[in-house]
């Protein structure tokens, strides 16, 4: 039974990859079309095609998981693993919205505003990394690199704050059209939320190793905490 157990939790962590794998393309692909161009258009209509296969990939993997709950035997280490993919893939879906989301925005931005100097590609590099590490740290059970991905959502709000106030600067001298300003700022926004997604995963996968959820610590979620 163990060994069957394992071999299936190793199933799991791979179609977790391959559910991060499409988030990371999706940010991409929408970050891309947001710097315009004439293929602007054709990459974000790829994103859609992305956002329902990452929502397919959801009822997948929870399909899966609860399979593992209801199937084996799992031990409080095991239990932790699996809530906490339960946790993720519902965070992962929501990066998948958001890529989608900031997709739309793209026929929207000229390719004037599209030259201005915002640092919109580098928040979107440093959103995809976040997914990346997060769920490689769940893959490794990798402490040290989960809360380095905590961290590093310090980044990504530096840049939603540089984003907005050359923004703020732009209605001032009036070089941008207030739309545009608006469109521009909701993508900054939606990259920003994307990264608060990457950490909520880092921190589910704190707490399939350590037992301790940061923000739910006083509510239960460290219920299968081990004293071993």
């Amino acid at each position: 039974m163990r060994v069957k157990f394992d071999e299936q939790l190793k199933e799991l962590h791979v179609e977790l990859i391959k559910m991060g794998s499409l988030c990371e393309e999706a940010i991409s692909l929408s970050a891309k079309a947001l710097e315009g161009g004439p293929e602007a258009e054709a990459l974000a209509r790829k994103v859609s095609p992305l956002e329902y296969e990452i929502d397919q990939k959801e009822r997948e993997i929870e399909g899966r998981c609860m399979r593992l709950l209801l199937q084996q035997q799992p031990v409080a280490t095991d239990l932790r693993i699996v809530s906490a993919a339960l946790r993720m893939i519902s965070d992962l879906e929501r990066i998948g919205d958001q890529a989608a989301d900031i997709a739309e925005l793209t026929p929207y931005i000229t390719e004037e505003t599209a030259q201005k100097e915002l640092p919109i590609s580098q928040m979107a590099r440093c959103a995809v990394s976040m997914v990346t590490g997060s769920v490689d740290a769940f893959v490794r059970e990798d402490l040290d690199l989960a809360r380095k991905i905590i961290q590093e959502d310090d980044q990504v709000d530096a840049y939603f704050s540089e984003i907005k106030e050359e923004l703020i600067q732009c209605i001032v001298e009036k070089t941008i059209e207030p739309k545009a300003v608006l469109d521009l700022l909701m993508a900054a926004k939606y990259f920003e939320r994307i990264g608060d997604h990457a950490v909520n995963v880092a921190e589910w996968v704190e707490y399939s190793i350590t037992g301790v959820h940061k923000s739910s610590e006083h509510h239960g979620i460290g219920f299968y905490e081990e004293n071993a």
